[in-house]
């Protein structure tokens, strides 16, 4: 096998997170985005023995597990959904299997899997959007919607995208016509020039409640009011409370604002999780599958138990959501969140809900833990993408607290943490996994650690474990990506 070359071969199992081992004459070698089972054609990347790798070109045969038709119109084509071809139990499988075997080396007889836990919707789940407009080809007409499989500039029409409510593709339909009357053309990320950028959509499951906003580049001084008065026109189910345009001329491919301006409404948008309401703006963090985060926290629930005396700590807590939901099992709940704005809507909800036994601390995680007043008596660890900071962790284990429930939307960086905690004296007791992300790769993983030795966070020795056995740390730019 040679780089460059063109092979095909037999999809022999997929590792977490979305790393397909394929067997070609003798070799293994790493294939992104397929399927256990499939046949396929692929490109040699790297042809090193052990870490050969190779760029996925086409699906030669399908694999026994996809036995439904794809329901969405760019599937497979964009790289959003990866498993809508297969049905949803088997999705669960493949979740399940893939964690399983990444946690093996921290699960022993007495840790309780308690399952993986469906989402409640598998379709029109996400209560967030954020489309892209573009061409899907050189110089072609103008899209809206998400990317290209593999591709960095090819844009899809995302309208009949099935994991978003059909309020959502009604209003990217009509955003589209309305650009394409205009004749706005799409910002180009290369010469840094065109107008139209982004379409930002949010809908609340439980109240219908819609934000919308267009980012486009500072090219024109259009207001957009006709755009808006189409918007709230349109025959939808939920509610638009919100329509704005914002002005970002910063090069990053990111949705952000330089400016917003309100064209209808306000800027937020309630949802309700659990019997309790949250306020929601436009850029801030929310789980993305309302119905499915309910499941996770109560999950999370469950595990931390019910001790009214206790002191809690909700590391990383965004708008303070799991703090909330929490507080009715605590004397207290710190929360610690490095935005400013996430704590402070973190503190609007807990006014909003009645909840006074709350404290939200804007800060990092380990300058923060040494300014307030208490020590914990359990800790909630709900850390973005990339884990907990080594020193961070260090300075947690240390407080020694007798139990501790970890929340990970990456399981690598979760597997990467598990050692340090598991070689300072905490065992996993119980663990399971909520599939947030149906037809998508990306699972949620949720485990409850007990301490059950008193090593102190200086003295403890790491575990005996080849880690690049069951994950890759070096993929260290978010690992979880489509390409």
């Amino acid at each position: 096998m040679k780089k460059k070359e063109i092979v095909e071969g037999l999809v022999e199992r997929v590792d977490y997170p979305n790393r397909g081992v394929v067997i070609s004459d003798g070799h293994r070698v790493c294939v992104k985005n397929v399927i256990p089972g499939q046949k396929v054609r692929f490109r040699v990347l790297k042809a090193r023995e052990g870490s050969a790798a190779g760029r996925l070109l086409d699906v030669v045969e399908t694999s026994p597990l996809e036995s439904r038709g794809p329901v969405c119109g760019i599937f497979p084509r964009c790289g959003g959904c990866l498993y809508q071809s297969v049905p949803y139990e088997e999705q669960l499988k493949i979740k399940e299997d893939q964690l399983q075997r990444l946690l093996a080396p921290f699960i022993d007889e007495e840790s309780v899997f308690d399952g993986i836990k469906a989402s409640p919707n598998e379709w029109a789940y996400r209560n967030k959007m954020e489309f892209s407009f573009g061409n899907d080809r050189k110089d072609g007409p103008l899209t809206l919607g998400l990317h290209r499989k593999g591709s960095t500039y090819d844009v899809l029409t995302a309208d009949t995208c099935r994991i978003v409510h059909e309020d959502m593709r009604k209003i990217l339909k009509e955003t589209l016509a309305y650009a394409t009357e205009k004749g706005f053309p799409p910002y180009n990320k290369i010469r840094h020039d065109g107008l139209m950028r982004f379409l930002l959509v949010r809908r609340a499951e439980k109240t219908g409640e819609i934000l919308v906003c267009l980012v486009t580049s500072s090219e024109t001084d259009h207001d957009f009011e006709e755009w808006s008065r189409r918007l709230l026109a349109l025959d939808l189910e939920g509610t638009p409370v919100g329509i704005m345009h914002a002005v970002c001329d910063d090069f990053a491919d990111d949705v952000r604002a330089d400016e917003i301006h309100l064209l209808y409404g306000r800027d937020w948008m309630t949802e309700e999780l659990l019997g309790l309401k949250f306020k929601i703006s436009l850029f801030s963090f929310f789980q993305t599958n309302s119905s499915g985060a309910e499941v996770l926290y109560e999950t999370v629930r469950e595990y931390v138990g019910n001790d009214p005396g206790q002191v809690l700590y909700d590391l990383y807590c965004g708008t303070g959501t799991i703090a909330q939901l929490l507080s009715d099992r605590a004397k207290r709940v710190y929360g610690i969140e490095l935005v400013e704005e996430a704590v402070e809507a973190a503190r609007v909800n807990a006014a909003g809900n009645g909840i006074d036994n709350c404290t939200f601390v804007a800060g990092d995680v380990l300058k923060m833990l040494a300014e307030l007043p208490e020590k914990p008596d359990y800790i909630i660890l709900d850390p973005p993408r990339e884990g907990v900071v080594p020193k961070s962790l260090s300075q947690i284990i240390a407080y020694g607290v007798p139990a501790m429930v970890y929340v990970s939307c990456k399981a690598t960086s979760l597997a990467r943490d598990l050692v340090e905690l598991r070689a300072a004296g905490y065992r996993v007791a119980r663990y399971s996994f909520v599939d947030l992300f149906p037809e998508t790769q990306h699972v949620e993983s949720c485990v409850l650690l007990e301490r059950v030795s008193n090593r102190k966070a200086d003295s403890y020795v790491k575990l005996n474990v080849k880690m690049e056995d069951y994950y890759r740390i070096k993929d260290s730019k978010g690992g979880e990506d489509n390409g």
